[in-house]
């Protein structure tokens, strides 16, 4: 709506994207083997997964960031002229590797750090029983 404070709006991207990586990212890595493993299907205990960036700080910080640069719009000194489209390809181009590595990291040791919702199971000879409820 205010046309301009790209630079303000590229920095929020940046950080934000930042917050991201830490909020989907394990606390511990894999690749250096110390603490305790995360969970896969093949493991019959249940390891809860573990972040980098608890959630509530991921929250606050996003809602403080966003704050901070509503705060920077008032002040010309921010209003930097670029040229936008050059920042959004670089963010476009930057997002993708990062989540690209992000994923592959993933795939590899086989975790997900979201929940899909509640496991269902079927009864023993596989068919709905009468009462059961969807």
């Amino acid at each position: 709506m205010l046309r301009g404070f790209y630079i303000v709006t590229y920095g929020l991207g940046i950080y934000n994207l930042n917050l991201v990586l830490g909020f989907i990212t394990p606390q511990v890595d894999p690749e250096l083997e110390e603490g305790p493993e995360l969970p896969t299907k093949s493991d019959q205990e249940f390891k809860p997964f573990v972040r980098r960036l608890p959630e509530f700080k991921f929250w606050w910080s996003s809602i403080k960031s966003l704050w901070i640069g509503m705060a920077m719009t008032l002040f010309t000194m921010f209003d930097v002229p670029v040229f936008w489209p050059i920042l959004l390809l670089y963010w476009l181009l930057l997002f993708t590797v990062t989540m690209k590595r992000q994923i592959k990291h993933m795939i590899k040791y086989r975790y997900l750090p979201f929940t899909t919702g509640k496991k269902k199971y079927a009864s023993p000879g596989g068919k709905k029983e009468a009462g059961a409820a969807n």
